[in-house]
């Protein structure tokens, strides 16, 4: 294929894979990206990437092929020892020493692949910490957009040629041999979670430690890059460290990172000064009256108080409302005139929590006060949790103290996060427990499974020696074959008897004017002629092998219950009685009921014939 070919064509190509399966090529480097596109174009012999469009919508299954092209999984256990040797001595024991006693660890390895740098960093903090502290303490997150590759990560069984670059002694203490595969051991691998991420468009994972990428970056334009190191700023925690790979630089964003050891690509966050800091240096920095630009400065400072997303109010030491921006009058109803007036006449002072009284205890004990959850009801009766800050607002020359400054941080979304949380965990422990139920029995399965291959290969002998007798059999059963041919015509023959007696059996019922009922033992219904559907409205197939005495209808069973006793002891060898009832269509009849065994050809009794024949109601009889 030409090198020269048209370039919207090819952001054609990538926007039809970002709409039919959603991955976004945009922010990789066109030159690597093209090179890898025209090597799958290569090998199918096609000409332009119109074509290759056309052949993705005849041929879904080619995406994986593209995917894997495009997505290089190039990762190794251990891979450069020496930056990982760096790691162990240097970044691990630091991270371990700024951690309280059970503080949790948390390290994202981004861009994982296959899972062999996750596991990496897992042994070395179980290694680190003890294998107790680390199964409570430790949290891998590895991640990557490649599917497959997550898939294979989470099987945790690599090859001995993948395992090579591991060290003997880690190996042996962290995997188990299982034929010709290593299997990561249990604890290790509970605590690396992998997930489908993509570093462009998910967010990021927070609160982490220590955060692997390497040579992932590479492959992205330098603004995608931007956009990726200002999410790894955010996910890290202050003092957290960046290891990136051989191919991979920061220079274009020094201002979020600052490296440690360059040489091994190790970097740590740098902490971002905040607005108020900056407003109080440019102050301090003026010896004179306030110029201009320092009252722009103040205004563009009163500007973002006036529009801040915190509901924020502050109070001089008179204990007068002075300021109270707009998400604070929004959400306590506030107005203008409510401003120089005391706290204590306005109503949230004491609906919310008893203000007043916080506000001098953090003048008179000069700290910080934090109220968690308190709940305030809005004008719509919706219910919002606020966490309240009460601190001092101190002269920046003469740390005298110039009034208290309130500030309501909205924390609903984050409370109802957090009960879903709860809810969550304690579903996760749930099913953490029956995964592990689960695991034990497979565990007793696969002992059961060894002990039948065994007996399977015991079998197969059995069978070989078996299958010899087998073929001498096999001249018998010719021989019995043909008897059996001659024996299946007699059987054909009396089938077609049988069936002519059953179709003569079929018309007498049908023929007899009287209802025909069958019952076996347990007074089951085993026949029921068309006189007694005509009768009680009951169709065989409702009423076959169906207690009699528990059937619904118009005749009365409770005074045959005892007759039919007799009957079926034998004691009785026939019953019979008029009865009062009513037909299917409501009709008074009566009906004349005669009981009879049915008694076998050896004189067994194998169940109770029932006639009933209907009558005009003439005369009270016991029934309906």
């Amino acid at each position: 294929m030409s090198n020269t070919e048209s370039f919207p064509e090819f952001e054609e190509l990538l926007d039809y894979i970002k709409l039919n399966r959603g991955y976004d090529f945009s922010g990789y480097k066109r030159a690597s990206l093209t090179r890898r596109i025209q090597k799958r174009l290569q090998i199918l012999s096609i000409e332009s990437y119109t074509d290759y469009v056309d052949y993705l919508e005849v041929h879904p299954g080619e995406f994986v092929e593209l995917f894997n092209t495009i997505m290089i999984n190039v990762t190794a256990f251990f891979r450069e020892p020496e930056s990982w040797e760096y790691i162990t001595d240097e970044i691990v024991t630091r991270i371990i020493a700024a951690k309280q006693f059970n503080d949790p660890i948390r390290i994202w390895s981004a861009g994982c692949a296959s899972g062999e740098e996750a596991y990496t960093i897992a042994m070395l903090l179980a290694e680190a910490v003890g294998m107790k502290e680390y199964s409570q303490r430790v949290k891998v997150f590895a991640t990557d957009i490649d599917s497959d590759a997550l898939n294979y990560a989470r099987h945790a069984s690599y090859s001995a040629k993948e395992v090579q670059s591991i060290p003997e002694a880690l190996l042996k203490k962290y995997f188990e041999r299982i034929d010709n595969r290593y299997l990561v051991q249990k604890e290790l691998r509970r605590c690396v979670i992998f997930g489908r991420h993509n570093l462009l468009q998910d967010a990021p994972i927070s609160k982490i430690d220590l955060l692997v990428c390497r040579n992932t970056l590479m492959y992205f334009n330098t603004e995608t890059q931007g956009k990726i190191f200002h999410k790894f700023h955010f996910a890290l925690n202050n003092g957290g460290y960046l290891f990136l790979g051989k191919a991979e630089m920061l220079l274009s964003r020094n201002h979020f990172f600052t490296p440690i050891d360059l040489r091994r690509r190790i970097f740590t966050k740098l902490s971002n000064g905040s607005m108020r800091e900056m407003l109080i240096s440019m102050a301090n920095s003026s010896n004179s009256q306030p110029t201009p630009e320092i009252i722009d400065k103040i205004r563009l400072y009163e500007a973002a108080f006036e529009i801040d997303p915190v509901a924020q109010i502050v109070v001089n030491l008179n204990h007068l409302v002075i300021l109270a921006n707009a998400q604070a009058c929004s959400l306590f109803d506030l107005n203008p005139q409510n401003l120089n007036r005391p706290l204590q006449d306005l109503e949230f002072s004491h609906r919310l929590v008893e203000l007043q009284s916080h506000i001098d205890q953090v003048l008179n004990n000069h700290h910080t006060l934090n109220l968690k959850d308190i709940e305030w009801f809005t004008a719509e009766r919706e219910i919002r949790n606020l966490n309240v800050q009460i601190m001092r607002l101190l002269d920046n020359n003469t740390k005298q103290v110039l009034g208290v400054q309130i500030i309501f941080n909205d924390v609903t979304h984050f409370k109802q996060l957090q009960n879903e949380l709860e809810q969550s965990n304690q579903e996760l422990e749930t099913a953490y427990e029956e995964l592990q139920s689960t695991n034990e029995e497979l565990e007793t399965t696969n002992e059961e499974l060894q002990s039948t291959v065994e007996e399977l290969e015991t079998t197969n002998e059995e069978l070989q020696s078996t299958n010899e007798e087998l073929e001498t059999m096999n001249e018998e059963l010719q021989s019995t074959n043909e008897e059996l041919q001659t024996i299946n015509e007699e059987v054909r023959l009396r089938s077609e008897d049988l069936n002519r007696v059953n179709s003569f059996l079929e018309s007498i019922l049908t023929s007899i004017r009287a209802g025909v009922i069958v019952l076996n033992p347990d007074y089951q219904i085993a026949i029921w002629n068309r006189k007694a559907e005509d009768l009680w409205g009951l169709r065989f197939d409702e009423v076959f092998l169906k207690n009699f005495m528990n059937l619904d209808i118009g005749l009365p069973l409770e005074p045959l219950r005892q007759p039919l006793r007799t009957v079926m002891t034998g004691e009785s060898e026939q019953c019979e009685m008029m009865l009062n009832a009513r037909n299917r269509r409501g009709k008074a009849i009566q009906c004349q009921v005669i009981c009879t065994p049915l008694i076998r050809i050896e004189g067994e009794i194998q169940g109770i014939i029932l006639l009933i024949e209907d009558f005009e109601q003439v005369e009270n009889l016991p029934g309906v």
